[in-house]
């Protein structure tokens, strides 16, 4: 079985030509194509069917920054969602509290230039933070890298949650 970055022949790093992918992935898909295994044998059409399948969860994987560089450290023997990797920056932590209670507080009062601030600040620090995964990832400190996409994980799970309370704010008015 390849890597994701062989079957799309594609370099192992973080940067990637995302239309390099996109071409890739699309050539993948019209070979694997339903309408290509009509009259094929169904041991044809299982294999095309899985193919398929892999090419979705490649595609998906690589074209996302935080899946992409979880999936770098995961080959290089640290993985991201372990259960043994509980420990987090205090200030880090610090900071997810208090935005916690600031987003409780603007969904209470429907305080939507509240809700636009602590968006903003997420959109920043979430900036920051992937920078300094690439760059992990790019000195090829997989253990670091690991523990600062954790925190991209939190900011992405904030960043839904401050996605919901605009909706919930909008579908109020």
């Amino acid at each position: 079985m390849q890597n994701y970055f062989e079957f799309f022949n594609l370099p192992e790093q973080f940067a990637i030509d995302l239309q390099g992918l996109d071409q890739a992935y699309k050539k993948i898909q019209r070979l694997v194509h339903p309408d290509r295994f009509v009259t094929a044998t169904e041991a044809e059409k299982r294999t095309a069917m899985q193919w398929a399948a892999m090419a979705n969860d490649a595609y998906q994987t690589l074209g996302d920054p935080v899946r992409r560089s979880a999936y770098l450290c995961e080959l290089n023997g640290y993985h991201v969602r372990k259960e043994t990797h509980v420990s987090m920056d205090p200030e880090f932590l610090m900071q997810q509290l208090e935005w916690r209670e600031l987003l409780q507080e603007a969904r209470e009062t429907g305080n939507r230039p509240m809700l636009e601030k602590l968006a903003e600040q997420q959109l920043h620090v979430r900036q920051k933070q992937m920078e300094v995964v690439e760059n992990s990832l790019n000195r090829r400190q997989y253990e670091n890298a690991a523990q600062e996409i954790r925190k991209m994980m939190f900011l992405e799970k904030f960043g839904e949650e401050i996605s919901q309370a605009f909706d919930e704010l909008d579908s109020k008015h």
